[in-house]
């Protein structure tokens, strides 16, 4: 099978599978250069409430495929890069959904989500330091902004893999589940996010990304979508709430 990026909309849930089996999951540079427009058209979609990014299989993604190292590598890296940066700007929540290994791109794809839910088992690395290469310096920020300084240097420095129950610990990721209890923790939570007011999750999203400039445009989004008084008003009368900022 060819190296593709598979997509679908259930419920307001978009998945992306990152399929490429027989190189355990690792993007190619087709893969690499199709996301950002996947993306996009996810991201327009309305029906669209929460995007979940995971791998096909028993793993989530070993990286960049090194056979594509041949070709030049600054374009290689800027290729990684602009699907980093559209998938952390993603206006949407976004959730990764690990198991097996999450390596190299793996990890800078995971760490570009809002949140990421492992399976035990998991293995997590960041490996340029393997191949001589200089991790992007966005991708290191943001690699910094999740995990705090040393933690980051240690998987940047000696290239290590680390198992979930670290990772956890260091804030890569947020939720750790048994083998055969991901999926239906992924699905019940992201129906969740499905559920809640992307009014807010938007706003929140660019307040905790660091754009501290906004409050204006979201104050004035609020009073124009009606979600906070369909809030108030479910929460009295003890029901569902109905929000339809998006739609």
């Amino acid at each position: 099978m060819e190296p593709q990026l598979k997509d679908g909309v259930t419920d307001g849930i978009a998945t992306v599978v990152i399929a490429n089996p027989a190189k355990r999951n690792a993007m190619s540079a087709g893969m690499w250069r199709d996301l950002p427009g996947v993306l996009d058209r996810l991201a327009a979609d309305p029906a669209v409430r929460v995007l979940v990014l995971t791998g096909e299989g028993d793993t989530f993604c070993a990286g960049a495929d090194i056979s594509a190292l041949r070709e030049p590598g600054d374009e290689q890296q800027a290729l990684a890069v602009r699907a980093e940066e559209a998938l952390a700007a993603f206006p949407k929540p976004t959730l990764a959904a690990v198991r097996g290994f999450c390596v190299g791109g793996g990890s800078q794809l995971a760490a570009a989500c809002d949140l990421r839910f492992a399976e035990e088992g998991a293995r997590f690395g960041i490996t340029p330091s393997k191949l001589g290469i200089v991790y992007p310096s966005s991708s290191t920020r943001r690699l910094t902004a999740l995990v705090g300084p040393s933690a980051a240097k240690y998987l940047l420095f000696s290239g290590e893999l680390i198992d979930a129950e670290r990772a956890l610990r260091t804030g890569f990721v947020d939720e750790l589940h048994p083998v055969g209890a991901l999926d239906e923790r992924v699905a019940e939570f992201a129906r969740v996010l499905a559920s809640r007011s992307l009014l807010t999750q938007a706003a929140a999203k660019e307040f905790a990304g660091g754009r501290l400039d906004r409050d204006a445009h979201w104050a004035e989004q609020a009073r124009g979508s009606g979600d906070t008084a369909e809030g108030v008003a479910a929460f009295l009368e003890r029901r569902a709430p109905r929000f339809t900022y998006g739609l």
